[in-house]
């Protein structure tokens, strides 16, 4: 059975919603997942997984310091090969800057393959809550991804 882990930082609850959304569907489509807030990754044992989606806030235009601090940690595995997928909740504004971008930069200069592009989960004002559809959106990809992995295949270019 294909695993993967959904890696989160969250300071209003809002992301955890989108990262719990996102292991509830790859489960449901046959992955073994495991749901897990940034400080609590065994850095070490990432190197089981096929699949890494990371996510967060975005903060002052990029990524949270807690994920910061989490992406110099991977450099002590050998992740490269494994696929990656990278989300962020911002508000919607062209000044809002992007958490997921950054992450994604990050997961490829790790040598992770990036499965699809990063997403980005809208909240309504800096504490949310998340803007309507936001969850169904997640469950979609959340499926899509799954399928990728499983057939063992890198859709995103």
């Amino acid at each position: 059975m294909r695993k993967a882990i959904v890696v989160f930082d969250t300071r209003f609850g809002n992301t955890k919603k989108v990262a719990k959304t996102l292991a509830l569907e790859l489960k449901g489509q046959g992955l073994e997942v495991e749901c897990v807030k940034v400080e609590e990754v065994e850095v070490k044992g990432l190197t089981e997984y096929d699949l890494l989606a990371v996510g967060g806030p975005t903060h002052r235009l990029g990524i949270s310091e807690p994920m910061k601090g989490f992406l110099g940690k991977p450099e002590s595995a050998d992740l490269r090969g494994k696929r990656a997928f990278a989300f962020d909740t911002r508000v919607k504004t062209r000044f809002a800057g992007s958490a997921g971008k950054r992450i994604e930069k990050r997961l490829k200069k790790l040598g992770m393959s990036i499965i699809r592009s990063h997403s980005s989960a809208i909240v309504k004002g800096r504490e949310g809550p998340l803007e309507e559809g936001v969850e169904e959106t997640f469950k979609h990809i959340g499926e899509e991804i799954a399928k990728s992995v499983q057939q063992g295949s890198i859709d995103y270019r």
